[in-house]
């Protein structure tokens, strides 16, 4: 295990070794247990990345200057979202949701996840945010168990619209930051 990791907001020079690491991602969730549901060329894709740099949404964390994790935190609901009970009634400029976090199969036992979750929640008390919501799919034990120890606290479980892809239901959490 490393403590070496830095996180900082993507570049345009990063696309390339994200999507490498998405689809890196996919191929070691094809050969164990597939918890997200990610699939190549449907999620997460370069256009995702893309999306999210273009936004200045796009975070990496890497580890000797290699690209171990990254994610996408926006001031955005997402349909389905309207039909939770969330612990905050802020609107979304005061609410950051955590999108599309992927840590590297080379370096999941790095704590790069809970790195990207705290560093999410330091961005979020310096920028005087309400909370952190996201959304898992059910059943991706690992993910919960890292969020449930992070403080988040299951809200409910709703539909995201993604019944075509074969996932009916996702778990939301949310963390109340003041």
């Amino acid at each position: 295990m490393t403590n070496n990791i830095q996180i900082r907001k993507a570049t345009a020079a990063d696309i390339d070794n994200i999507v490498t690491l998405y689809n890196e991602t996919i191929d070691y969730l094809e050969t164990h247990k597939n918890y997200p549901c990610w699939k190549k060329d449907v999620y997460p894709t370069r256009e995702d990345a893309a999306d999210g740099l273009k936004k200045e949404q796009l975070y990496v964390a890497e580890i000797d200057g290699r690209i171990a994790g990254t994610m996408i935190l926006k001031n955005e609901s997402v349909d389905g979202y309207e039909a939770a009970e969330w612990l905050t009634k802020d609107d979304y400029q005061n609410i950051i949701v955590i999108h599309t976090l992927a840590v590297h199969p080379d370096f999941m036992k790095n704590r790069v996840a809970w790195e990207l979750l705290q560093f999410a929640e330091r961005l979020g008390r310096e920028e005087q945010y309400a909370s952190i919501r996201l959304d898992v799919v059910k059943g991706n034990i690992p993910a919960e168990s890292l969020y449930q120890k992070n403080g988040y606290q299951f809200i409910g479980t709703v539909s995201l619209g993604y019944e075509a892809y074969g996932i009916p239901w996702y778990n939301l959490y949310e963390k109340v930051l003041h």
